[in-house]
């Protein structure tokens, strides 16, 4: 069952010329968040805001919040099935690129099996780079997600932002961004990977991958495969002082040998960090 939510667009009267500072700023305080839009047992709207580099100057966040007990889904769902969210930015203006990053997801676990995912609400971070960044950008997004409990319900929105060339700082959208796993792991917090190896690879090939966490125990592992290619969720086989070891059955309805000499990114959620690293199965 799909729903479909449109936002009415927001107008406002364009001075002949320029636009002036003021319109600029009254612009932005109006665009700050888009108006929510209500679905089945959830409902986003997008955020903006200042960005945090100069390849990225602005900033976004999508937004999804559900009743307590529902879930959404990671960018990989997990064995479980479900629906990862896609985006489609290509009504914008004045946009560039779109890049949606996921802060550290959760195990969740069912009757269905484990799913990968976000409990009762989560905002997903999003890097905005404009085309002329001395001009404001129009975000327009059809965005469609699954969102569930017992059964999973597919949600399709359509949402529009104004971003102005110099928004204020947003303090939701930057502590979404310190959720999101660091490729350059931060000392004395992030989990990291120690080791790892295929095992069996002639006759039942596992991976191992030894983790350590200042965090200490309760972390977690996620491990995905190149587009169009599987491999099944961790099993956590140990976890004590700060050393966790998980297990992935590659011979479990994974084609072993299509992921030779491929790249598979490790999701790590620690304590008190997260981090991503990539190891490449020879």
């Amino acid at each position: 069952m799909n729903h479909y939510f449109r936002l009415p667009l927001i107008s406002s009267t364009l001075l002949a010329g320029a636009l002036s500072l003021s319109y600029c700023t009254a612009l932005m305080a109006a665009d700050a968040a888009s108006a929510w839009s209500e679905g089945y047992n959830n409902k986003s709207r997008l955020l903006a805001g200042a960005g945090l580099s100069q390849s990225a100057p602005l900033v976004a966040g999508f937004e999804i919040t559900m009743p307590a007990g529902w879930k959404t889904y990671w960018r990989s769902p997990g064995d479980a099935g479900g629906v990862p969210p896609s985006f489609d930015w290509s009504g914008s203006e004045n946009l560039a690129v779109a890049r949606v990053l996921y802060p550290a997801p959760h195990r969740l676990i069912d009757k269905s099996g484990a799913a990968i995912g976000y409990k009762d609400h989560v905002l997903l971070p999003i890097e905005i780079t404009p085309k002329d960044a001395a001009k404001p950008v129009k975000l327009r997004l059809k965005a469609e997600y699954g969102v569930c409990k017992e059964i999973c319900i597919p949600a399709e929105v359509a949402l529009e932002l104004n971003i102005g060339p110099a928004p204020d700082v947003s303090s939701e959208i930057s502590e979404a961004f310190a959720l999101v796993p660091r490729t350059t792991p931060k000392a004395g917090a992030d989990p990291v990977i120690a080791k790892w190896a295929i095992e069996g690879a002639d006759t039942k090939p596992v991976l191992k991958i030894e983790v350590s966490d200042p965090g200490g125990q309760g972390g977690d592992a996620f491990v995905e495969a190149p587009e169009g290619l599987y491999v099944p969720v961790p099993r956590k086989t140990s976890d004590a002082n700060g050393r966790a070891t998980y297990e992935v059955d590659l011979s479990d309805g994974v084609d072993f040998k299509a992921l030779r000499g491929q790249n598979l990114t490790v999701t790590l959620v620690g304590a008190k960090g997260q981090s991503q690293a990539v190891i490449k199965i020879d």
